[in-house]
This record gives structure tokens, sequence and C-alpha cells, in this order.
């Protein structure tokens, strides 16, 4: 499971939060501090539009399915946590997600609200809100797709957070995150040469004792349940949960339920590319995941 001195009360660092809103000014230069996060975009969103498309084949007929349609993520209520100055809102929002970005720096609030007025088209399906993620659990709406990129390594509690996403998920939601593992290849390309050597990130960025490895993810959600609400009017014969893993073949999930994928720094085009299924090592740093809600009512 996770290391253990990160399970604290609280997901929001208050200095992971000072860090980045120091460089929120910084968020849309493709140069600056995030242009690993803007060369990176492309691939998240490859992965994502994938995985909805992989499913939908599963629960359509093929011939119901157009893979090639662009907007594959129109009119699904989407909740991008951690969304920073909106580099992965934006792009969900611009393929007709009806998306809503959170932060717990205001700044980066602001810097993402500013960035996108620049574009009218994005008025009417994106939003954004100064909050944490647990404040939103208070609400009744949940989504159909939750995303939380390169956010995972930066709380202070990852049981919790990830307990929140789950829970702001509709039945059969998806749940997708990137992070990096906690390997020595890891400490050393994140760390050591991107902070240290190379400085194209700034010193404290990253924690390494905060990486999370797969295998945790994946440990963390064979023990995790969704439960139905019950009710006096309305008692079930059957135990209404089950574990959103439920086997690992292997040590790989099966893919209708969960999936790891690496992603891959080329220094000679300066760019990522997303690694192929069971790809040996290919998650030993940067890493996306993807699981999704069990529907209940459907079992």
């Amino acid at each position: 499971m996770f290391p253990t001195r990160l399970l604290r009360s609280s997901t929001v660092n208050a200095n992971e939060i000072a860090h980045f809103s120091r460089l929120s000014a910084e968020w849309w230069n493709e140069r600056g501090e995030f242009t690993f996060l803007h060369k990176m975009n492309p691939v998240r969103m490859q992965f994502i539009r994938e995985k909805l498309i992989e499913t939908a084949y599963d629960e359509q007929p093929e011939e119901a399915v157009d893979a090639k349609k662009v907007e594959v993520l129109a009119g699904l209520d989407v909740l991008d946590v951690g969304c920073g100055g909106g580099l992965l809102s934006e792009s969900l929002a611009r393929l007709g997600a009806r998306t809503t970005g959170i932060d717990a720096s205001e700044s980066n609030i602001a810097i993402a609200q500013h960035h996108a007025s620049l574009d009218p088209r994005l008025g009417s399906n994106l939003t954004y809100k100064h909050a944490p993620a647990e404040s939103l659990l208070l609400q009744s709406k949940r989504y159909d797709v939750v995303c939380s990129m390169e956010v995972l390594e930066h709380v202070d509690n990852p049981a919790m957070f990830l307990k929140t996403c789950a829970e702001l998920l509709k039945p059969s939601g998806h749940l997708f995150l990137s992070t990096i593992s906690r390997t020595p290849l890891s400490y050393f390309l994140t760390i050591f040469m991107a902070e240290k050597v190379l400085r194209q990130v700034s010193s404290g960025t990253h924690t390494y004792s905060k990486y999370i490895k797969p295998s945790e993810l994946l440990e963390f959600f064979q023990s995790y349940s969704s439960h139905m609400p019950s009710s006096a009017e309305e008692q079930r014969a059957r135990n209404d949960s089950r574990p959103w893993i439920t086997r690992l073949y292997n040590g790989e999930p099966t893919r209708r339920e969960a999936e790891i994928r690496g992603m891959i720094y080329n220094p000679l085009s300066a760019s990522w590319i997303l690694a192929p299924r069971g790809a040996w090592g290919a998650a030993e740093c940067n890493y996306l995941f993807w699981i999704r809600k069990p529907d209940l009512d459907m079992l």
C-alpha cells in the first residue's frame, strides 16, 4: 500500500499549493516550466479517447461506434481535479465534454479562467472552481469521467484522495490518473536530471517518497469497494458491494476493469510516446492509469 507517512487527514499540502501558485504565470508558456506537460497533453488525451472508444465497442454493436468520431466525449460530465492552468480541461472541453476544472490554488484557477476567456467557444461547456476535491462530495452532482493528471504525487493522503475521486463518479464512470512510479529510474529522470542537472523543472517540484507505484494503485482498488445506499424500504438480499478490481492475471487487471500504460519521453523528438499494453519496463517512471467504477445494478 501507499507509504504510511503520507496517510494524513487531508489531501491538500499547503507547501505544494504555494509552490505551484508561485509558478502559475508559467502555465501557458510552452517553453517554460510546464513544457513537459504541454508535450504530454496529447498523449493523455489519446489514452482517454482510446479507452472511451474501447468501452463503447464492448457495450455497443461495432457498427454503432465511430472510432474516428472526434467528439467522443460529447455530452459527458467531466471533472478535472487539480486542473492547474487548464491544459487538460481545455482539451476535454474542445472535444465536447461538459468540463469542470478544480484546483486548490486560487492563482492557478485565475490563470485558467483568463486563458479560457480568450476562446469564446469554451464558454458554454468549461467552468473552473477554486476548491479541493473533498468539498464537491457535499454536492449531489456526480461525473461520467474524473481525471487527475500529475496530481497524485503531490497530495498528502493518496488513499483519501483516491476515495474522493471514486465517490465523485457516477456508476460505470471512468477514472483517469497519471503519475510517477517510485523507482530508481524515476528519481534519476524526474529529480536528479530534470531538477538538479538540466534545471528544466524547479527544484522541489517532486518529492520521491510521494511517488506511487502502479502495483500500489492496483492493491488499493482490489480492496476498495463501491457501496449502494440502502434504506428501510429497500433491502438487498445480497451484499451490494464489490472491489473495483476483482482479480489479477500475472499481476495485471483485466482490460475491462483497469489498465496501466507507460509514457516514455523521447529526447530526440522532444515528444512523449504512449507505450503499448504490457510493454516491459514502460511504467517505471511516468504512467497513466484507468479504472472503471462498477455499476452494481448491472451485476
